[in-house]
C-alpha cells in the first residue's frame, strides 16, 4: 500500500448513500436561492437591479475566496478562527509600509508572505506541539488584531496617493467585470480542480476522515494539515490585499466578526466540522446564500439586530444538519 493508495476512500465524488446526500445538499442551495431571487424580485423593484446583483458578487466575492481556505481545514479536521484578523493584519502591515515608501506590489507581496508565516506558525503549533486548531487560532486572533491597533494606532490609513493600477486590483473592470471578481473565480475553479483532482489534494481529505489510518498509509498528515493551514492564511492575506485596493484604506477594526460567515457559507455548503468531507462548491454556494439573505434583508429594513440573529439561527441550523448527516453516515457505514 502506498501513499497514493489508501485503503479508504473517502472521495469527495464518492458514491455512496452520504455523497448522494451531500450532493443533494448542494442542489437544495441552488434551489433555495433560485426561490429567494423569485420572492425579492416581487417583495423588492431593487433586488434584479444590475446594481445590486453587482454589489452583492462584490462582497461575496472577497469572502469567498477566504472561504475556499476555511474548507480545505474543515476537510483536514481544522478550523480558523483568526481569518478576519487575518485579513486585517495584512490591509494595515502593507498599508503602513507603503505609507513609508515601499513599492504597493512590494509591500503587499510581503504583507502576504507575513501571513504565509503565521499559517506555518499555527500549523506547527498544532502538529508539532499538539495544539487545538480553535485555541491556537484564537490567541492568534488577538495576536493579528492586536498587530493591527499597534501598527495604525487605532487610526485608519488613507491611501490617496496608490497608484492606477494598484487600485485596478480591487476597482477595475475587464470586459465589463470588477477585477476583484475575476480572481475570486480563478481561485475557485483552480482550488475545486485541485480538491477533486491533484493527489496531493485529495490527501486532505484521507487526513480529515482517519488521521491514523491517513498516516498507516504513508501520508505525512502533519505536513499536509500545515499545508493547509499555510493556504488557507495565505488567501486571507490576498483577501485583505484586495480589500486594501478597493478602499483605498486600512481600518484596524476590519473584519470583526467575520470568521462566523465565512465558517457559516463552509459548514452551510457541506463542510464538516468533523473532517473529511466538502467541496468548495459547495461553500461557494453558502456564502453566496448567505449574500443574498444579507441583501434581502437590508432592502426589506430589517434592523441589523434582527440580521445578526437570522444569521446566528442559520449558521445554527446548517450545524446542525451537519450533525445529523454525518451521524446518519457512521450508522450507515
Amino acid at each position: 500500500m502506498t501513499a497514493n493508495t489508501p485503503s479508504f476512500s473517502p472521495d469527495p465524488a464518492n458514491r455512496s448513500l452520504f455523497g448522494n446526500i451531500r450532493k443533494m445538499r448542494e442542489l437544495t442551495l441552488i434551489l433555495i436561492i433560485v426561490s429567494l431571487f423569485i420572492v425579492m424580485s416581487f417583495a423588492s423593484p431593487y433586488f434584479l437591479t444590475w446594481a445590486n446583483m453587482k454589489a452583492m458578487l462584490l462582497s461575496f466575492s472577497t469572502e469567498g475566496i477566504v472561504v475556499v481556505g476555511m474548507t480545505m481545514l474543515l476537510i483536514v479536521g481544522g478550523i480558523d478562527l483568526s481569518v478576519g484578523a487575518v485579513m486585517c493584519l495584512a490591509m494595515v502591515m502593507a498599508a503602513k509600509m507603503f505609507v513609508l515608501g515601499m513599492n504597493p506590489w512590494l509591500a503587499s507581496l510581503t504583507s502576504i508572505g507575513i501571513c504565509s508565516l503565521i499559517g506555518l506558525i499555527m500549523g506547527n503549533c498544532v502538529t508539532r506541539i499538539g495544539m487545538h486548531h480553535f485555541i491556537v487560532t484564537l490567541a492568534f486572533m488577538g495576536i493579528a488584531r492586536g498587530g493591527s491597533m499597534v501598527i495604525t494606532q487605532g487610526t485608519p490609513i488613507s491611501l490617496f496617493s496608490l497608484p492606477p493600477e494598484f487600485k485596478f486590483v480591487g476597482q477595475g473592470t475587464l470586459w465589463g467585470v470588477p477585477f476583484s471578481i475575476l480572481i475570486f473565480f480563478v481561485v475557485v475553479i483552480i482550488a475545486d480542480y485541485l480538491l477533486r483532482n491533484a493527489t496531493a489534494f485529495r490527501k486532505i481529505f484521507y487526513t480529515g476522515s482517519n488521521e491514523r489510518a491517513a498516516e498507516f498509509s504513508g501520508i505525512r498528515t502533519k505536513r499536509i494539515k500545515i499545508g493547509v493551514t499555510v493556504l488557507s492564511s495565505t488567501l486571507c492575506g490576498l483577501a485583505g490585499i484586495i480589500y486594501m485596493s478597493k478602499f483605498g484604506a486600512a481600518t484596524p477594526n476590519f473584519g470583526v466578526g467575520l470568521e462566523l460567515n465565512i465558517i457559516a457559507a463552509a459548514v452551510i455548503g457541506g463542510a464538516s466540522l468533523k473532517g473529511g468531507e466538502g467541496t468548495v462548491f459547495g461553500a461557494i454556494l453558502g456564502i453566496a446564500l448567505l449574500s443574498v439573505v444579507s441583501s434581502s434583508l437590508i432592502l426589506l429594513n430589517v434592523s441589523v439586530y434582527w440580521q445578526d440573529l437570522i444569521k446566528g439561527l442559520i449558521l445554527l441550523a446548517a450545524v446542525a444538519i451537519d450533525h445529523i448527516l454525518h451521524n446518519r453516515s457512521v450508522q450507515q457505514g
